[in-house]
């Protein structure tokens, strides 16, 4: 099959690029305006405790559940004239919002509520309201109203915050950030891959084939917008792999293509070869970079189906680029592939000598896996444990929600959570509500309730239809009546903790813990915590045997062996847990938390890690089905022994260790670029990303993977009889190898050597 698309592409080559080029700008046009099509949340679905509480709330008692806050701070306090005055205009364009319910503010609030309304200073105090919406209008009607409503200089200043507000801010940075990580990424790309091919055709090649990508993501993301739900959050990451992938597909493909011109190969039998080998290899990567993303299916919410949707459909056109677009390129390009070498220039400035090609034998590569061939025992025991060492942090993670604390501390609704963190008594964004949806019994029954929950330690308050609690007792009576008695009840909770601490959570389980008058629900962000990760948890142990199953059989199917698989595996685990035990040590205990520019929660964005495990298992995939391909072929061409095994390892890295580690420092580039991002999820996605990618290439295919397979010798490529005969049937066979698979029916005898 790619034979046959590698002589199309090559027979017409400028259909190929001028329907490339149409599409390009086709789906440039499309998806130009998809973010604002894109949804903010996606983290829970309606079957979660705290997510039916809410809705019930909404239905029964809208405005019970504030999500939009305006922190106002005057001169003369909020009671000077000029406070009063700006604070009724707000409250009245407000009350006349049909999507605007539950308006209160300190200047309009009743006796019990108005203490809590002022910073505890007396400078500040706040309005408060809440904004029907699904998961894409409310961050819309946010922003509209922030800003109509928001005044930042003068007596008087007004700023706002809430979920609604903070949302509303993530979608805006995230946008102003996929620009400014496109416009880093693109030009220092391009700039490495002059460095690395010394020719600026060569280099124009990959970034052709990347921005293609780019416009591809788009315009894939705005049609699934049209018909499932997509969060904004798969924009920077959908494009970003994009990139990233089409950058490695056609750096390999390249080289290739290179290295059999330099072989005397004419340019149509060079480009049909290279489809034929790195093409196939590209192939065999994107198949395990799509079966990764696709077990984010097995996950309920939207947030992670956004992203196997999108993400399997740009593996595919990155794929597709790479090897039907790049053939058409390159064919066009014929002998010309090597113009514009920039290195000439400089080694005349330098006054240094031309490059002399070098033997396999005599690269770097070589001469490093050569010398740890020798020592593979203390080699693979030393790296494995800085592996382990790296990844023991991640022992201690602990998952918070996604809240303001994500984004930078200069924006409006950052700086409103701040406040309500530091500067009142409770922080009303923390609130528990807890919802009584059957109760109907007597009103000294809720009363009662409330006291108890009153006692909690660190709840400031409890407010309840007959009065307000602290410490169990009665502190302000005479409340109208919060509830209809035939609708249920509800009763909101104050607290002093971080919803997503170990204190939080106990706390969430000692309000639990309290006898109540009928069946309740609790929601509120500790509630929605915890119901978000017990339901994300437990979808974990099948998506991660989804991946492993998928790329036992794929890479089998590869390598016609049952060992490589195994081994893979196991490699990319370590390579992934040392990640994590970094992402931990940096941005959940804050190392590094003053030089990245962000702030340390205490906690990490569950999804985060699932999703990196899912892009950055599928890219070390990349870097490892590259390496075996070229392995294998050097296992092919000489002898079945152990020291021909050990031969084919030194040869293959020698061959392929310079590309591979080119390509892992240009997608490290591309992710870092999304870590430029100002919100600290998407943060600590690229860099996470980068640093997994970086180890993978380095010090897993440098150190660990040589050791390993000098070390198992021959047993490499064993696999069992009825295996063998499946994969002859079925297995991957080039057509012009002169040699069959080589798995062995048998297993090999154990020698000196092979230990």
């Amino acid at each position: 099959m790619l034979t046959r698309i590698a002589r199309a592409a090559v027979g017409r080559p400028r259909l190929v690029v001028a329907v490339a080029l149409l599409l390009m700008v086709l789906c440039g046009a499309i998806g130009a305006t998809v973010h604002s099509h894109m949804k903010s949340g996606g983290f829970v679905t309606e079957d979660l405790e705290s997510v039916q509480a809410s809705l019930y709330l909404s239905e029964h008692f809208p405005g019970s559940e504030p999500n939009y806050v305006l922190a106002v701070t005057a001169e003369g306090g909020p009671d000077s004239p000029a406070a009063r005055a700006a604070a009724d205009a707000v409250v009245a364009k407000l009350d006349a919002d049909p999507d605007v319910s539950g308006v209160q503010s300190y200047w309009t609030a009743r006796p019990d509520l108005k203490q809590a309304l002022r910073s505890e200073d007396g400078q500040r105090a706040l309005i408060l309201a809440s904004i029907e919406g699904d998961d894409a209008e409310l961050p819309d009607r946010a922003g509209k109203l922030s800003e109509e409503l928001q005044v930042e200089d003068g007596p008087v200043t007004i700023k706002a915050g809430g979920l609604a507000a903070a949302f509303s801010d993530i979608n805006t940075q995230i946008s102003k950030d996929l620009i400014l990580a496109e416009a880093i990424a693109i030009p220092i790309t391009g700039l490495l891959l002059a460095l690395v091919f010394g020719s600026v055709v060569a280099a124009a090649l990959p970034v052709a084939i990347g921005l293609f990508a780019i416009a591809a993501a788009l315009g894939i993301l705005r049609v699934l917008t049209m018909v499932t739900d997509v969060s904004i959050f798969a924009l920077n990451m959908t494009t970003a792999l994009g990139l990233a992938l089409a950058i490695d597909y056609s750096l390999f493909i390249v080289s290739r293509y290179r290295e059999e011109l330099a072989g005397g190969a004419t340019p149509t039998a060079a480009v049909i070869r290279s489809i034929q080998t790195a093409g196939r290899t590209v192939v065999y990567s994107a198949l395990v970079v799509a079966l990764s993303l696709s077990a984010l299916l097995v996950f309920p919410q939207y947030f992670f189906k956004s992203f196997a949707y999108a993400g399997i459909a740009v593996v595919a056109a990155a794929t597709a680029a790479a090897v039907i677009v790049l053939p058409a390129l390159l064919i066009l390009v014929g002998d010309r592939i090597n113009a514009l070498d920039l290195r000439a220039p400089l080694r005349k400035l330098l006054r240094r000598p031309p490059p002399r090609e070098k033997l396999p034998q005599q690269t770097f590569w070589y001469r490093l896996v050569t010398a740890v061939m020798k020592r593979p025992l203390p080699v693979a025991l030393a790296t494995t444990a800085f592996l382990l060492l790296l990844g023991s942090p991640f022992l201690g993670v602990q998952f918070g929600y996604p809240d303001d604390r994500s984004l930078p501390t200069d924006v409006a609704s950052r700086s409103v959570g701040d406040i309500l963190r530091t500067e009142f008594d409770a922080d009303l964004a923390s609130s528990a509500t807890i919802v009584l949806p059957e109760f109907d019994g007597a009103p000294a029954e809720l009363d009662a309730y409330a006291r108890e929950l009153s006692t909690v330690p660190e709840v400031p308050a409890v407010l309840s239809s007959e009065a307000v609690y602290s410490g169990g007792l009665r502190v302000a009576a005479g409340v109208p009546e919060m509830s209809d008695p035939q609708a249920g009840a509800y009763l909101s909770v104050g607290t002093r903790l971080d919803p997503y601490s170990d204190a939080g959570r106990a706390q969430l389980e000692a309000l639990r813990a309290v006898p109540a008058p009928s069946d309740v629900l609790v929601t509120g962000p500790a509630a929605l915590n915890q119901d978000s990760v017990t339901a994300i948890t437990g979808k974990l142990p099948l998506a991660g045997a989804l991946i492993a199953v998928a790329t036992l059989i794929l890479l089998f199917l590869f390598t016609g062996s049952v060992v490589l698989p195994v081994k893979a595996l196991v490699l990319n685990m370590l390579s992934l847990a040392a990640t994590f035990g970094a992402m931990v040590w940096i941005f959940q205990e804050g190392n590094l938390a003053g030089l990245l520019g962000f702030t340390a929660t205490g906690t990490l964005n569950l999804a985060m890690p699932i999703l990196m495990f899912a892009l950055a298992f599928g890219a070390s995939m990349d870097y490892e089905v590259f390496l075996l391909s070229r392995i294998r072929e050097e296992w092919l061409a000489g002898p079945k022994t152990t020291e021909g095994n050990t031969e084919a390892v030194a040869m293959g890295v020698a061959r392929t260790g310079r590309i591979f580690t080119a390509a892992a420092l240009l997608m490290s580039v591309v992710f870092l670029g999304v870590a430029t991002s100002g919100v600290s999820m998407m943060k600590l996605f690229g860099l996470g990303c980068a640093l997994a990618v970086i180890s993978d290439a380095t010090v897993i295919r440098g150190l660990l993977a040589p050791a390993l397979m000098r070390m198992m010798g021959r047993w490499n490529w064993w696999a069992p009889k009825p295996l063998v005969v499946l994969h002859n049937r079925f297995g991957l066979h080039e057509n012009d190898d002169p040699t069959p698979a080589p798995a062995a029916a048998e297993p090999p005898r154990l020698d000196k050597a092979s230990v």
